[in-house]
């Protein structure tokens, strides 16, 4: 592929992104909807403009990882700690309940299997997909209402972080029974690691760039050294601890979310995700769907896998939610916000097609779970948040 020619796919993506972005908002749905709709449009399903490459996986991720840096800045620390504990909850309801009834779903369509069969623990690992979410729709959709700051939305963004983190846990640990050299406790200790460097080396970084901010307010230098320093700690997260680098990104958000020019590193931070980054994010979901191999039985599959990872989520995540003391009206926000599903559910997919617990042709019923939830969440989220009484808390960006 010569290399000028990605340049033809980042202007299709750039001008449909947006074109149906606009739309999207004519129709009063988030602008987000409408990016991944042309990205499906402008696909290999569809039109076949613009296909799936590296380069733009690449200009994907580094989309996502942007979101949760400025997710992580736009973040109220102290409603976090606040959220923290009743968060971790949430994320637990969050995991277990998809990866039961995930794995119940396909043993009920396939049939019972054995404990310790092969079909088994393809059951679980149906489940295992389910546990997974991607709160980058979430969270670009909040931002867009203003509700991101809101004790809701800060619940949901700390409670998807620790979903990850529980479900890349219960990922090793599935995978563990297949391949000898996965080793759970690793896991277990790597995460814990990585949290414990993140608040040692997050306190000396938060001293530092508190002083650079308090010598040089409001310099360009000030969001360039956050920017580097949010690349680099999702590249510590992923490859020195095995942690997902968005994780890395919004802790290093959560870092700088306390010294004076926060707002002012999001603001330009913003630009790059705003005018590239973000739809390219968004439209990579479209453009990796396909439909041509689609049979009868997988779609019926699918139908089915679509409708118990949303439900599953909603119901963990919101009866968890209630539990601890959210009024019913907030704790369906929290479970609606929470069943989004993205590029985790994709990487866990393909480490299951490495390994042999999930079959090639299912990759479709995944592809079309992050389509719905993606498309289906920012709608249910506005008409939630356009029935409240009073505003919740707005965001000043």
């Amino acid at each position: 592929m010569e290399t000028y020619l990605v340049l033809k796919d980042l202007a299709i993506i750039i001008i449909a992104a947006k074109l149906f972005g606009i739309v999207a908002r004519k129709l009063k749905a988030p602008q987000v909807v409408g990016e991944i709709i042309a990205g499906l449009i402008i696909g290999p399903s569809v039109l076949g403009l613009v296909n799936q490459s590296d380069f733009l996986a690449q200009m994907a991720e580094i989309g996502v990882i942007l979101l949760m840096f400025s997710a992580g800045l736009e973040t109220d620390l102290k409603e976090l700690m606040k959220t923290g504990p009743i968060a971790t909850l949430i994320a637990c309801a969050g995991v277990f309940i998809p990866l039961i009834l995930g794995a119940v779903y396909y043993m009920i369509f396939y049939g019972m299997s054995p404990w310790g069969s092969e079909e088994f623990y393809k059951a679980v690992f149906v489940g295992t997909i389910l546990t997974a979410t991607s709160v980058s729709i979430t969270v670009q959709s909040l931002k867009e209402m203003g509700k991101l700051k809101g004790r809701v939305g800060t619940t949901i963004l700390s409670a998807a972080i620790i979903d990850d983190i529980i479900g890349i846990i219960v990922l090793t640990f599935v995978i563990g029974f297949k391949s000898p050299d996965s080793n759970p406790l690793s896991v277990i200790i790597n995460t814990v690691l990585f949290f414990v460097m993140a608040v040692g080396v997050g306190f000396i970084s938060y001293k530092v760039f508190k002083w650079v901010d308090k010598r040089y307010p409001h310099t360009r230098r000030i969001p360039i050294a956050g920017l580097a320093y949010c690349f680099l700690m999702s590249f510590i997260a992923e490859r020195y601890f095995g942690i997902a680098d968005i994780t890395g990104a919004y802790v290093a958000g959560i870092i700088l979310c306390s010294i004076n020019d926060s707002s002012y590193i999001e603001r330009k931070v913003d630009i790059n995700s705003y005018m590239l980054f973000g739809p390219v994010f968004f439209a990579s979901i479209g453009l990796k769907t396909s439909i041509d191999s689609v049979t009868g039985n997988i779609l019926l599959f699918s139908l089915g896998f679509v409708i118990v990872g949303l439900l599953s989520k909603i119901i963990g995540c919101g009866l968890m939610a209630k539990a601890c003391k959210f009024n019913g009206h907030d704790a369906l926000k929290i479970g609606v916000g929470m069943m989004t599903r993205g590029e985790v559910a994709l990487i866990v997919s393909q480490k299951g097609l490495s390994v042999g617990l999930l079959e090639p042709v299912y990759f479709t019923s995944v592809i079309l779970l992050i389509i719905v939830s993606s498309i289906s969440t920012p709608i249910i989220l506005k008409i939630l948040y356009s029935k409240d009484k009073e505003p919740e808390e707005v965001q000043t960006a």
